[in-house]
Protein backbone atom coordinates (compact mmCIF):
# COMPACT_ATOMS: atom_id res chain seq x y z
CA UNK A 1 0.00 0.00 0.00
CA UNK A 2 2.86 1.88 0.86
CA UNK A 3 4.12 2.15 -2.48
CA UNK A 4 0.62 2.46 -4.36
CA UNK A 5 0.01 5.62 -2.18
CA UNK A 6 3.34 7.05 -3.41
CA UNK A 7 3.09 6.62 -7.03
CA UNK A 8 0.13 8.29 -6.84
CA UNK A 9 1.74 10.97 -4.83
CA UNK A 10 4.46 11.35 -7.36
CA UNK A 11 2.72 11.98 -10.00
CA UNK A 12 1.22 14.81 -8.64
CA UNK A 13 4.88 16.13 -7.57
CA UNK A 14 5.93 15.38 -11.87
CA UNK A 15 3.45 17.95 -12.84
CA UNK A 16 4.53 20.39 -10.07
CA UNK A 17 8.34 19.83 -10.71
CA UNK A 18 8.10 18.91 -14.70
CA UNK A 19 10.06 16.06 -14.46
CA UNK A 20 9.26 12.14 -14.63
CA UNK A 21 11.57 11.11 -11.46
CA UNK A 22 11.25 13.75 -8.78
CA UNK A 23 12.22 12.59 -5.01
CA UNK A 24 12.72 9.24 -3.85
CA UNK A 25 9.84 9.32 -2.09
CA UNK A 26 9.16 5.33 -1.40
CA UNK A 27 12.25 4.68 0.49
CA UNK A 28 12.85 0.93 0.59
CA UNK A 29 10.18 -0.13 -1.00
CA UNK A 30 10.53 0.05 -4.73
CA UNK A 31 8.76 1.73 -7.65
CA UNK A 32 7.16 0.93 -10.55
CA UNK A 33 4.03 0.36 -11.17
CA UNK A 34 1.59 -1.03 -8.29
CA UNK A 35 -0.17 -3.91 -9.46
CA UNK A 36 1.51 -6.37 -7.26
CA UNK A 37 0.59 -4.37 -4.29
CA UNK A 38 -3.20 -4.99 -5.04
CA UNK A 39 -2.54 -8.22 -5.64
CA UNK A 40 -1.01 -8.40 -2.07
CA UNK A 41 -3.70 -6.97 -0.12
CA UNK A 42 -6.36 -8.92 -2.16
CA UNK A 43 -4.42 -12.15 -0.20
CA UNK A 44 -4.33 -10.16 2.93
CA UNK A 45 -8.23 -9.44 3.19
CA UNK A 46 -8.61 -13.16 2.34
CA UNK A 47 -12.80 -13.81 2.29
CA UNK A 48 -13.55 -10.07 3.82
CA UNK A 49 -14.48 -9.11 0.19
CA UNK A 50 -15.94 -5.86 0.65
CA UNK A 51 -15.74 -3.18 3.84
CA UNK A 52 -15.06 0.27 4.35
CA UNK A 53 -12.34 1.49 6.91
CA UNK A 54 -9.84 4.05 7.91
CA UNK A 55 -6.29 3.11 7.44
CA UNK A 56 -2.95 4.58 9.02
CA UNK A 57 0.72 3.80 7.08
CA UNK A 58 3.40 4.49 9.25
CA UNK A 59 6.97 3.92 8.08
CA UNK A 60 9.80 3.21 10.56
CA UNK A 61 13.51 3.60 9.85
CA UNK A 62 16.17 0.82 10.77
CA UNK A 63 16.04 2.66 14.36
CA UNK A 64 12.37 2.40 14.68
CA UNK A 65 11.78 6.08 14.03
CA UNK A 66 9.09 7.19 12.32
CA UNK A 67 10.00 9.06 8.99
CA UNK A 68 6.57 8.42 7.41
CA UNK A 69 3.14 8.97 8.25
CA UNK A 70 -0.33 8.72 6.13
CA UNK A 71 -3.53 8.52 6.80
CA UNK A 72 -6.37 7.45 4.59
CA UNK A 73 -9.52 6.63 3.91
CA UNK A 74 -9.77 2.47 2.59
CA UNK A 75 -12.64 0.66 0.87
CA UNK A 76 -12.84 -3.09 -1.07
CA UNK A 77 -15.64 -4.09 -3.03
CA UNK A 78 -14.81 -7.55 -4.68
CA UNK A 79 -11.13 -6.97 -5.67
CA UNK A 80 -11.45 -3.49 -6.57
CA UNK A 81 -9.62 -1.01 -3.89
CA UNK A 82 -10.25 2.59 -3.33
CA UNK A 83 -7.56 4.52 -1.24
CA UNK A 84 -8.46 8.19 -0.28
CA UNK A 85 -5.74 10.57 0.28
CA UNK A 86 -4.83 14.46 1.75
CA UNK A 87 -1.54 14.60 1.05
CA UNK A 88 -1.63 17.60 3.74
CA UNK A 89 -1.62 15.49 6.29
CA UNK A 90 0.92 13.44 5.35
CA UNK A 91 4.27 13.33 7.82
CA UNK A 92 7.32 13.07 5.80
CA UNK A 93 10.77 13.95 6.63
CA UNK A 94 11.99 13.85 3.54
CA UNK A 95 9.31 16.20 1.48
CA UNK A 96 10.81 19.32 0.44
CA UNK A 97 9.35 22.77 2.50
CA UNK A 98 6.88 23.96 0.58
CA UNK A 99 6.15 21.13 -1.69
CA UNK A 100 2.38 20.63 -0.50
CA UNK A 101 1.59 24.00 -1.09
CA UNK A 102 2.41 23.59 -4.64
CA UNK A 103 0.16 20.61 -4.85
CA UNK A 104 -2.43 22.42 -3.29
CA UNK A 105 -2.44 25.61 -5.79
CA UNK A 106 -3.00 23.13 -8.70
CA UNK A 107 -5.41 21.41 -6.94
CA UNK A 108 -3.52 17.85 -6.71
CA UNK A 109 -2.73 17.46 -2.83
CA UNK A 110 -6.27 15.85 -2.51
CA UNK A 111 -6.74 12.58 -4.70
CA UNK A 112 -8.21 9.26 -4.98
CA UNK A 113 -6.68 5.96 -6.11
CA UNK A 114 -8.89 3.08 -7.79
CA UNK A 115 -8.10 -0.18 -8.75
CA UNK A 116 -10.27 -2.07 -10.87
CA UNK A 117 -8.42 -5.33 -11.88
CA UNK A 118 -11.37 -6.63 -13.72
CA UNK A 119 -10.64 -3.44 -16.36
CA UNK A 120 -6.84 -3.95 -15.92
CA UNK A 121 -6.51 -0.40 -14.86
CA UNK A 122 -5.77 2.04 -12.31
CA UNK A 123 -7.40 5.39 -11.73
CA UNK A 124 -5.74 8.25 -9.89
CA UNK A 125 -8.39 10.94 -9.61
CA UNK A 126 -8.21 14.06 -8.37
CA UNK A 127 -11.15 16.34 -7.25
CA UNK A 128 -10.40 19.41 -6.85
CA UNK A 129 -8.56 19.62 -10.10
CA UNK A 130 -12.10 17.83 -11.50
CA UNK A 131 -9.63 15.34 -13.99
CA UNK A 132 -8.04 11.76 -13.39
CA UNK A 133 -5.15 9.80 -14.94
CA UNK A 134 -5.89 6.45 -16.44
CA UNK A 135 -3.27 3.66 -16.75
CA UNK A 136 -3.28 0.74 -17.40
CA UNK A 137 -2.56 -2.46 -15.07
CA UNK A 138 0.41 -4.92 -16.60
CA UNK A 139 -1.95 -8.37 -17.22
CA UNK A 140 1.31 -10.29 -15.97
CA UNK A 141 1.21 -8.50 -12.66
CA UNK A 142 -2.47 -9.35 -12.11
CA UNK A 143 -2.13 -12.57 -13.44
CA UNK A 144 1.16 -13.06 -10.79
CA UNK A 145 -1.30 -12.25 -8.34
CA UNK A 146 -3.82 -14.29 -8.78
CA UNK A 147 -1.22 -17.72 -8.42
CA UNK A 148 0.26 -16.50 -5.61
CA UNK A 149 0.48 -19.06 -2.97
CA UNK A 150 0.23 -17.74 0.54
CA UNK A 151 1.23 -19.68 4.09
CA UNK A 152 -0.37 -19.03 7.32
CA UNK A 153 1.52 -19.79 10.46
CA UNK A 154 -0.22 -18.78 13.72
CA UNK A 155 1.65 -17.07 16.31
CA UNK A 156 -0.28 -16.46 19.09
CA UNK A 157 -3.23 -14.35 20.34
CA UNK A 158 -3.34 -10.85 21.38
CA UNK A 159 -6.48 -7.86 21.54
CA UNK A 160 -6.00 -5.18 19.86
CA UNK A 161 -8.24 -1.98 19.78
CA UNK A 162 -10.75 -4.44 21.60
CA UNK A 163 -10.67 -6.68 18.59
CA UNK A 164 -9.67 -10.32 19.99
CA UNK A 165 -6.90 -11.08 17.21
CA UNK A 166 -5.18 -14.23 15.88
CA UNK A 167 -1.60 -12.65 14.99
CA UNK A 168 -0.29 -14.69 12.32
CA UNK A 169 2.79 -14.92 9.96
CA UNK A 170 1.66 -14.85 6.66
CA UNK A 171 3.79 -15.87 3.97
CA UNK A 172 3.32 -14.66 0.01
CA UNK A 173 4.83 -15.84 -2.96
CA UNK A 174 4.10 -14.64 -6.47
CA UNK A 175 4.32 -16.43 -9.29
CA UNK A 176 7.06 -14.12 -10.33
CA UNK A 177 9.47 -12.73 -7.40
CA UNK A 178 10.81 -12.88 -3.79
CA UNK A 179 8.01 -13.83 -0.92
CA UNK A 180 6.39 -11.18 0.88
CA UNK A 181 6.22 -11.66 5.05
CA UNK A 182 4.16 -10.21 7.26
CA UNK A 183 2.89 -10.14 11.00
CA UNK A 184 -0.77 -9.73 10.72
CA UNK A 185 -3.54 -9.58 13.26
CA UNK A 186 -6.26 -11.34 12.00
CA UNK A 187 -9.76 -10.05 13.94
CA UNK A 188 -12.18 -13.16 15.12
CA UNK A 189 -15.18 -10.97 15.37
CA UNK A 190 -14.67 -9.35 11.86
CA UNK A 191 -14.00 -12.07 9.65
CA UNK A 192 -10.67 -12.31 10.20
CA UNK A 193 -9.66 -8.55 9.09
CA UNK A 194 -6.60 -7.56 9.38
CA UNK A 195 -6.57 -4.87 12.16
CA UNK A 196 -2.91 -4.17 11.61
CA UNK A 197 -0.20 -6.07 9.08
CA UNK A 198 3.80 -5.34 9.85
CA UNK A 199 6.19 -6.13 7.21
CA UNK A 200 9.96 -5.16 5.98
CA UNK A 201 10.74 -3.44 3.42
CA UNK A 202 14.85 -3.37 3.29
CA UNK A 203 15.94 -1.49 6.46
CA UNK A 204 12.31 -0.26 6.76
CA UNK A 205 9.45 -1.22 8.86
CA UNK A 206 5.62 -0.55 7.42
CA UNK A 207 3.11 -0.84 9.63
CA UNK A 208 -0.90 -0.39 8.33
CA UNK A 209 -3.34 0.11 11.12
CA UNK A 210 -7.13 -0.50 10.38
CA UNK A 211 -9.71 1.39 12.26
CA UNK A 212 -13.62 1.86 12.36
CA UNK A 213 -13.89 -1.10 9.75
CA UNK A 214 -17.40 -1.80 8.66
CA UNK A 215 -18.12 -4.99 6.95
CA UNK A 216 -20.40 -3.54 4.84
CA UNK A 217 -20.70 -3.55 0.67
CA UNK A 218 -19.49 -0.04 -0.38
CA UNK A 219 -21.59 1.76 -3.31
CA UNK A 220 -20.10 0.84 -6.37
CA UNK A 221 -20.60 4.36 -7.49
CA UNK A 222 -17.30 4.87 -5.50
CA UNK A 223 -15.23 2.79 -7.65
CA UNK A 224 -15.99 5.10 -10.64
CA UNK A 225 -14.15 8.02 -12.20
CA UNK A 226 -16.68 10.64 -11.31
CA UNK A 227 -18.42 11.94 -14.46
CA UNK A 228 -17.98 15.56 -16.21
CA UNK A 229 -14.27 14.98 -14.61
CA UNK A 230 -11.62 15.53 -17.79
CA UNK A 231 -9.91 12.46 -18.73
CA UNK A 232 -5.91 11.98 -19.20
CA UNK A 233 -5.03 9.04 -20.58
CA UNK A 234 -1.25 8.10 -19.89
CA UNK A 235 1.28 10.18 -18.09
CA UNK A 236 2.50 12.37 -20.99
CA UNK A 237 -1.15 13.57 -21.68
CA UNK A 238 -1.30 14.38 -17.71
CA UNK A 239 1.64 16.09 -17.31
CA UNK A 240 0.69 18.76 -20.54
CA UNK A 241 -2.43 19.37 -19.17
CA UNK A 242 -1.98 20.10 -15.39
CA UNK A 243 0.89 21.91 -16.60
CA UNK A 244 -1.25 24.37 -18.36
CA UNK A 245 -3.43 24.40 -15.61
CA UNK A 246 -0.50 25.42 -13.60
CA UNK A 247 0.08 28.29 -16.21
CA UNK A 248 -3.50 29.23 -16.28
CA UNK A 249 -4.10 27.62 -19.63
CA UNK A 250 -6.89 25.71 -18.11
CA UNK A 251 -9.93 26.47 -16.33
CA UNK A 252 -8.96 26.84 -12.19
CA UNK A 253 -9.61 24.08 -9.72
CA UNK A 254 -13.08 24.26 -7.93
CA UNK A 255 -12.87 25.06 -4.62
Amino acid sequence: MKRIFFFALALSLTCVSGRAQVLNLDSGGGGGAPGSDFAVLSKLFGKVGAFTAKSEVRVLDKNQKETISVLMNFAMLDKSIRMEIDAAKMKNKDLPVGTIDALQQIGLDKFVTLSRPDRKTLYVIYPKAACYLTLPIKPEELEAGERAAMKTEALGKETLDGHACVKNKITITPAKGPPQTFTVWNATDLKGFPMQTLTRQDADTVITRYTEVQLQRPDAKEFEPPAGFEEFKGLAAFQVGMMKKSLGGGSPPPK
